[in-house]
């Protein structure tokens, strides 16, 4: 599996961003007796204060949005500023991204001196080693990556993101103490094993598998993992198998998912060559095998069965720092593409002067706005103790790597000629970039995710939902029972159950548009309900719409935060900002609205059915189906 990489809680450090699929286990099946069907009860509506989750359901919970969070202390500020300019002096003065991207690796002697500015310990407390910043420090250094080398940025992020990260957030304190020290010092590197040639999105569908031997006391690993970054050299893997678990209530036995902790010196671990990528060269991607590989029942990770939690949680946890990574890159290629248009001269005028040029420029420099304020609030609430923004992260995951995509995209446009050359340093992004919008999940399932979950979330609060939801992801789950329209408006659905008042007045009338995008898209979300109900689960063309509401929703909110935070506080840039957030606003307002529209619409319905139709005869013809102009 590719591995996106950035900095986080530690020093200076990098790390990986992710996917989260949160699962919803069912409950386990009760015997139908007449007294349990009399007293059989409605699991009452789990509450959030989740602001994405909220606005499915048609309420407006803006304590997670407003005001803009800010957890760091004028200390931490100074810290974190301390932090940032040797990692960036060393970024673009030791390291060499060009260098890197031709020779495929990270030269030796540049990782040694990134383990010796701490960089592999960044997401660890001092106890064990590590640096233990917060994420909101870690959010602001991970920029630095994202402006200067996305490859170099995945090596280090595979090995402390991902790589040991669940030894750290689900490790016992023996596993801890053994592995985390070496790890954080980058004595030993690690790398996170999940994907195999039969599940990519599909992540339970692994097949690898572990069986305990006679004796009790290890396990017997035996399978293959592809696309693993850091593969080809790390010490410590972060292995997910199926193992066969027996259920304490049925006696039941079934195959789940667990976690385990590898040593390549366990023996029986073998990898492939490096593979030949379109972008992120500088990383080590390989196919691992484990053959017969004894591993101590001691080097579990939580208990058999938790494996696919654990692997989500690991990928949710830092999705946000690829929004501040994202926005770091961003950042760099609006410096390349103002430059340019700033100097280059065409008819007689500089290109900056030109409209086409400027819209370039300026929707670039608003999708960083959007980029910044996403991450910033997201890695803050995580530093309250927020544990709730799987959604949320979801969000900022598909917005960043698409505006980076587009930005990088427009700035080669900008560039002409010479942004197509490899001496400007574009092309190589570009390359780069195009993997964040396919690893840690892919923006397509991440869309279905989160359409589905704001749905689930706001299904169980209607009275007559008889059955639990289950994964949205798995296709296993069922949409039942919603009810009357008249009940679904009861708790909520289509209504605002309070008033944006935090915005500043400047901005009331962006507030105001925000409000009615809500509201909107919760009555869409009632009609969808309505019409489909289980099947909705089957619709997603109509749920990808969804999604890009939802993404438009919450970039509104966010901006709107923070543009009223800087209002406020009179930052120098304020008026910029005002002007940032009020044409994010009237355009993301202008998207709602069309896709609401789009979603409701006969014609939609019609036009989806085209497309399966169309998709069926290409896919079955493996290729174009009609015949050419000359009639062959």
């Amino acid at each position: 599996m590719f591995h996106a990489s950035l900095m986080r809680n530690g020093r200076v450090a990098f790390r990986s961003t992710s996917l989260s699929c949160s699962r919803t286990a069912a409950a386990a099946p009760q015997a139908k007796t007449k007294d349990t069907a009399a007293k059989k009860t409605v699991k009452p509506p789990r509450e959030t204060s989740s602001f994405a989750l909220g606005m499915f359901q048609g309420v407006t919970n803006m304590s997670e949005v407003f005001p803009f969070p800010d957890v760091l202390t004028a200390e931490e500020k100074a810290e974190t500023r301390e932090l940032m300019e040797p990692a960036a002096k060393f970024l673009s003065e030791v390291n060499d991204a060009g260098k890197n991207d031709a020779l495929e690796t990270v030269p030796e002697d540049v990782l040694n001196q990134a383990k010796e500015m701490g960089i592999m310990g960044a997401l660890v407390p001092p106890e064990y080693g590590g640096l233990g910043l917060k994420n909101t420090q870690y959010a602001k250094l991970t920029e630095v990556v994202g402006a200067n080398d996305l490859g170099f940025g995945i090596v280090t992020g595979a090995h402390q993101s991902i790589g040991y990260k669940g030894i750290y957030l689900f490790g016992n304190e023996q596993q801890k103490k053994k592995y985390l020290p070496d790890l954080c010092s980058g004595k030993k590197m690690a790398c996170f094993c999940l994907t195999e040639p039969s599940s990519g999105s599909d992540a339970a569908s692994i097949k690898t598998r572990a069986e305990l031997s006679a004796d009790g006391k290890h396990y017997v690993l035996n399978g293959g993992k592809i696309w693993i970054s850091n593969g080809g050299f790390a010490e410590i893997f972060t292995v997910f198998a199926k193992t066969p678990v027996k259920d304490a209530t049925t006696g039941e036995v079934k195959d789940k998912v667990s976690a385990f902790i590898v040593e390549r010196a366990f023996g029986g671990v073998t990898n492939g060559p490096p593979e030949k990528k379109m972008g992120i060269k500088a990383s080590n991607t390989a196919e691992v095998n484990f053959d017969n590989v004894k591993v101590p029942v001691e080097n579990i990770l939580g208990k058999e069965g938790e494996g696919f939690k654990i692997a989500m949680n690991i990928l949710n946890n830092g999705r946000f720092g690829l929004a501040s990574s994202m926005a770091g890159t961003i950042k760099h290629v609006i410096e390349k593409a103002s430059d340019w248009a700033a100097n280059r001269t065409q008819f007689g005028k500089k290109i900056g002067e030109f409209g086409v040029i400027q819209e370039k420029i300026a929707k670039m420099s608003v999708d960083h706005y959007v980029a910044e304020s996403m991450a910033y609030i997201i890695a803050n609430n995580m530093d309250k103790g927020i544990v709730e923004f799987q959604i949320e992260a979801a969000i900022a995951k598909v917005f960043c790597s698409e505006a980076a995509w587009k930005a990088t995209d427009e700035t080669i446009q900008v560039m002409g000629g010479m942004g197509y050359m490899k001496e400007a340093g574009v092309e190589r992004v570009l390359r780069d970039l195009r993997i964040f919008r396919i690893f840690e999940g892919t923006n397509d399932i991440l869309r279905l995710f989160i359409a589905l979950t704001g749905i689930q979330h706001a299904a169980s609060h209607l009275q007559e939902l008889q059955n639990a939801v289950k994964d949205p992801m798995s296709n296993v789950g069922t949409l039942v029972g919603f009810g009357s329209k008249t009940l679904m408006q009861k708790v909520g659905f289509g209504h605002l159950n309070s008033t944006i008042e935090a915005v500043h007045p400047d901005l009331k009338l962006s507030g105001k548009l925000l409000g009615e995008s809500m509201a909107d898209f919760s009555g869409c979300v009632n009609t969808l309900v309505m019409k489909y109900k289980k099947d909705i689960v089957h619709e997603q063309m109509l749920l990808s719409r969804l999604a890009d509401s939802a993404i438009d929703i919450y970039g509104m909110a966010v901006v709107l935060s923070r543009c009223t935070d800087s209002i406020n506080k009179g930052v120098a840039s304020k008026d910029l900002e005002e002007m940032y957030t009020k044409l994010f606003c009237n355009e993301a307002a202008h998207r709602v609205a069309l896709n609401v529209k789009d979603i409701k619409s006969s014609v939609r319905v019609v036009n989806n059915h085209l497309v399966e139709e169309i998709a069926k005869e290409v896919i079955s013809n493996k290729g174009v189906v009609h015949a050419g102009p000359l009639g062959f």
